[in-house]
């Protein structure tokens, strides 16, 4: 894009939502918010949060019509709990067409969307390059809606002139997550001495710090007129072993937490290591945070975090 887009995020009090949502203000950009929860992270960012629902086609209406990017953060993202509740993958594919649809009617041409690493499902090898995806294989309900996701907005895309890119997220840890994810979940039960579990011994992921993933979508933004219409694979490129970070964790805690390790659960890709090749080349994306210091960085963010609650 020539000029600074006046940009939607969706999702904008989460995690990544709120990171990005920061780092646009401090670059100068038009940023409005979208979120059902109110910003517990940043007072100054809910100011300018809309709060509604995507599931509400009446709430979409309080959002303003000059908006020249769409950045679409919001999902139901816990896997495993939509294995147990599938209800929420429903709502995912439902918030992405009504997405698209504000989109179509509003003449928003731009939109960047988050997918997930979990459409690649378990193939037997770790490493995916963006075109392997089979959606016989596909694992989860959560899967499932990213899929559809993706095929709506490929379809939007072709019938209404809508460009897009598509950036496939694997595993993102860091600062604004109090969530029972992996991370926020180790780091609470070990500084507490508390047994923890590792769900597949053989577990091997791509992890990617928030600031990395940022980067990622910044460069989406900078690069929209030169990378649109495209999927990318954003992630470090590398792959760990659940059972080794939770170690190194434990380490860097000094916990005296037993960590169990436990079969994998339903619906869960094992193995998955990014091919960011396309990212790199067509994007400049560079991922510039190893496992260690990010680990480092969320300890601290954590630490710092209890001290003021």
């Amino acid at each position: 894009m020539d000029k600074k887009p006046r940009i939607l995020i969706t999702g904008s009090s989460g995690m990544i939502g709120t990171r990005l949502f920061e780092t646009l203000l401090s670059k100068g950009y038009d940023a409005v918010g979208f979120d059902r929860k109110k910003n517990r992270w940043a007072s100054a960012l809910d100011r300018l949060t809309i709060h509604g629902d995507l599931l509400k086609k009446q709430d979409l209406k309080k959002i303003p019509s000059k908006i020249d990017l769409i950045i679409h953060l919001a999902a139901n993202a816990r896997v495993y709990n939509l294995v147990v509740k599938p209800d929420l993958a429903l709502e995912n594919m439902m918030t992405m067409y009504n997405v698209l649809e504000f989109a179509r009617t509003k003449k928003i041409q731009n939109i960047i969307f988050s997918g997930s690493r979990e459409v690649y499902s378990n193939k037997g090898r770790a490493s995916s390059k963006e075109h392997e995806v089979d959606i016989t294989m596909c694992e989860s309900p959560y899967a499932a809606s990213k899929i559809s996701n993706e095929a709506l907005l490929y379809a939007f895309s072709k019938c209404y002139g809508i460009s897009y890119i598509v950036l496939r997220l694997s595993n993102v840890y860091g600062m604004y997550d109090d969530s029972d994810r992996f991370f926020p979940l180790m780091i609470k039960k070990m500084r507490a001495h508390k047994d923890v579990y590792v769900y597949g011994k053989e577990k091997l992921l791509d992890f990617t710090y928030i600031d990395d993933c940022v980067a990622a979508l910044m460069q989406g933004i900078k690069k929209f007129s030169i990378a649109k219409n495209n999927t990318f694979n954003i992630a470090s490129g590398k792959g760990d072993l659940l059972i080794k970070v939770a170690g190194l964790l434990k380490k860097r805690l000094r916990s005296r937490s037993r960590i169990a390790i436990r079969p994998a659960r339903k619906g869960e890709v094992v193995q998955y290591v990014a091919d960011i090749a396309k990212a790199r080349k067509l994007l400049r994306y560079h991922p510039s945070v190893s496992l260690e210091d990010g680990l480092d960085r969320t300890i601290q963010w954590y630490a710092h975090k209890q001290q003021r609650a």
